[in-house]
């Protein structure tokens, strides 16, 4: 009976609870502002309870990849960070958009918190008035955190636009919620493998 009430009362407090606005989005556990909106560059950003992710969870994998590897589905459009033998946290992310997406073996050979952006002649050349360069902030589409595959110009990064995660219309790079991001590179060291399956 007593589960039963505790029951009722979490879906009644769900129900009656104020809605964010899509300009001011909070983690529910960190409080952090994960809308893109607001946000300080030059603050510390809070460290997530590293139990779960805000848009995933603890989840199995298959026993074959090591602890502290990285499994990213695209099919999938999710993110495996591995925890221990068969075990992972599974994060939701954005990937490329069709003719971008690819598949292969990297290691993370950096890791830059606000990182600086710098589109490449690639995209220059297709997308018309990009920046030469953008300084790391709240404005920056790498978002709060990078981790840099390998000598490719694919990251896996935060995102300016939460609504992008879950979508395909990257260049090829993996977007997370800089909530997400922040809690797997606090995980993931450099060197770590990461796969890419399509």
């Amino acid at each position: 009976m007593r589960l039963k009430f505790l029951a009722l009362l979490a879906l009644a407090l769900i129900a009656f609870a104020p809605q964010a606005s899509a300009q001011d989005m909070r983690d529910p556990i960190t409080g952090q502002n994960i809308s893109g909106k607001g946000s300080n560059p030059n603050a510390k950003p809070p460290r997530s309870t590293g139990i779960l992710s805000i848009f995933g969870g603890s989840t199995t994998i298959d026993p074959k990849y090591a602890p502290g590897s990285i499994v990213v589905i695209t099919k999938q459009k999710k993110l495996y960070y591995v925890t221990g033998p068969g075990t992972a946290i599974e994060y939701n992310i954005g990937i490329g958009r069709a003719g971008f997406t690819w598949s292969g073996t990297h290691k993370v050979t950096a890791k830059k918190e606000w990182p600086v952006w710098t589109p490449p002649a690639e995209m220059h050349a297709r997308q018309k008035g990009l920046p030469k360069r953008m300084e790391g902030g709240e404005n920056n589409p790498l978002g709060a955190r990078a981790i840099y595959l390998g000598s490719t110009l694919y990251r896996i990064h935060g995102s300016n636009d939460p609504d992008s995660i879950g979508m395909a219309d990257s260049s090829g790079c993996f977007r997370m919620h800089n909530s997400d991001v922040i809690d797997l590179y606090d995980r993931v060291a450099v060197g770590a493998t990461v796969y890419v399956i399509n």
